[in-house]
């Protein structure tokens, strides 16, 4: 049997993929949720307390397998300015808050990081996520749309120059990175699952 290939990024794809995401129940209501926790009842970072409950929530919802959650909490607690970063679009808190030392081990959680920097300001930080490293390795193989390499993907100013990169090539411009990123997650779920 023939694998079938993702369709070329097209404005018209884009615009399927988001229409169909507004009927995923399960995702929508998790990231309405997730909205509400972040954008209105918690905003701040200055309470160990508020921290602890976005961070949990992440974890859970997105499968992120943090162990020791509430190390992780401290740690972003401890960030220096960061509600003024979070909202300047600063993408060097990525790794600051991605770098965890729990007990003697150090830990990059940069998905993690992506995600939580993502909540607050969803247009200035996309989501890392494998099933959007495999979209965009897939068409740069196919297209060349931008240089880099597997590894670039995990370097956050790289990662978001690639996105761009592949917004600019398929002239999806009119979508933010918050969409493209939805779309690729999903093109990726259903073409790249995981084993």
């Amino acid at each position: 049997m023939e694998k079938i290939l993702p369709p070329e990024p097209r404005v018209s794809e884009v615009n399927k993929y988001l229409k169909g995401w507004k009927k995923l129940e399960k995702y929508t209501s998790q990231e309405r949720a997730l909205n509400k926790l972040f954008l209105e009842l918690l905003p701040g970072n200055s309470e160990i307390t508020d921290i602890l409950l976005k961070a949990s929530c992440l974890n859970d919802f997105y499968s992120t397998n943090i162990f020791a959650i509430h190390s992780v909490a401290e740690h972003i607690l401890s960030v220096k300015d960061l509600d003024k970063r979070l909202k300047d679009g600063d993408i060097k808190l990525v790794r600051e808050l991605g770098e965890v030392k729990i007990g003697e081990h150090k830990k990059y959680f940069y998905s993690f990081a992506t995600k939580y920097c993502s909540h607050h300001n969803p247009i200035a930080f996309p989501i890392y996520d494998s099933y959007v490293e495999r979209v965009l390795l897939y068409f740069n193989k196919v297209d060349k749309f931008s240089s880099f390499k597997r590894q670039d993907l995990k370097d956050y100013r790289k990662f978001k120059g690639i996105l761009l990169d592949f917004q600019r090539y398929y002239k999806l411009e009119r979508f933010n990175l918050k969409e493209i990123d939805r779309y690729l997650w999903l093109l990726g779920k259903e073409f790249f699952p995981k084993k």
